[in-house]
């Protein structure tokens, strides 16, 4: 188990990268290499996956309430309203990386690779800065048809290929198809419920067969610096998205991918 300095660093590394478009892997393998810091373990992971969750729940629980609503008031009418049809919408986008994540989640552990990692943060990023440059002043406020609810699910599914960030393939392929900046990313966010707490509750499966012992103190602290740092992120990247685009996180992307290369070459 690593200790509590490292822990509280890379939980604030995980909130931070976890929803913007920079790729979380791409982060977190810095320090075990530049660093020679131990491997995490599968408690904090989950530690820090339930504080991500908490975060965006939090953030976004009025929409997520509208939603819930929206929905339930639906329901006896049989009838489609918009707060049925966004969570339909939703449900869908979400299947390609429950699918994904079944078929082959466990062969993409043989692609965490420093080579692999860098190419995928430089592509990927590459793809957001072309996405990003073809943002209209009118473009879609919400996900308007089910094949656009799918190819963002897709998209998502794609993120299972360390490096790429989910949050970034997500909000690309929705750039793509047409959607503002702040929609683009509030579907994003959105659609990372369900994921984060699929991968959180299969973690916890397997930590209870897990004999190890909890540092209850330490994954307590972990959870907590992902969640404020992640309701941190979400909050300025919403406020701020429309503003700066997504240009300086493709450059940081670019440059990120660089120093990756760098350092595998080095090695």
């Amino acid at each position: 188990m690593i200790d509590a300095w490292q822990a509280l660093c890379l939980a604030l590394l995980q909130g931070l990268t976890e929803f913007l478009p920079i790729s979380s892997s791409a982060h977190l393998i810095l320090p075990s290499l530049l660093l020679q810091w131990p491997d995490q373990g599968l408690a904090f992971d989950v530690a820090v996956h339930l504080g991500t969750l908490l975060a965006v729940l939090t953030y976004f629980r009025r929409d997520l309430a509208m939603l819930a609503r929206g929905s339930l008031a639906a329901l006896p009418q049989r009838r489609l309203t918009p707060e049925l049809r966004e969570v339909l919408f939703l449900a869908l986008a979400t299947l390609p990386a429950i699918i994904a994540g079944v078929l082959i989640s466990d062969r993409m552990d043989q692609l965490r690779s420093i080579a692999v990692i860098a190419a995928t943060t430089i592509l990927f990023g590459l793809l957001l800065g072309i996405a990003d440059r073809r943002v209209r002043s009118d473009g879609r406020l919400t996900v308007e048809s089910w094949s656009a609810a799918l190819i963002i699910g897709c998209a998502q599914a794609v993120a299972l290929v360390p490096g790429t960030s989910r949050s970034g393939i997500t909000i690309t392929a929705a750039l793509l198809l047409g959607l503002s900046r702040e929609a683009a990313a509030r579907f994003s966010f959105l659609m990372s419920i369900p994921v984060i707490l699929g991968a959180a509750l299969l973690q916890t499966l397997d930590l209870i067969a897990d004999p190890e012992p909890v540092a209850w103190a330490v994954l307590g602290g972990a959870a907590l610096m992902a969640a404020l740092s992640a309701y941190t992120c979400i909050a300025l990247f919403i406020r701020l998205i429309e503003r700066v685009g997504m240009m300086p996180f493709v450059v940081y992307r670019l440059a990120l991918g660089v120093l990756l290369l760098f350092v595998w070459w080095s090695a």
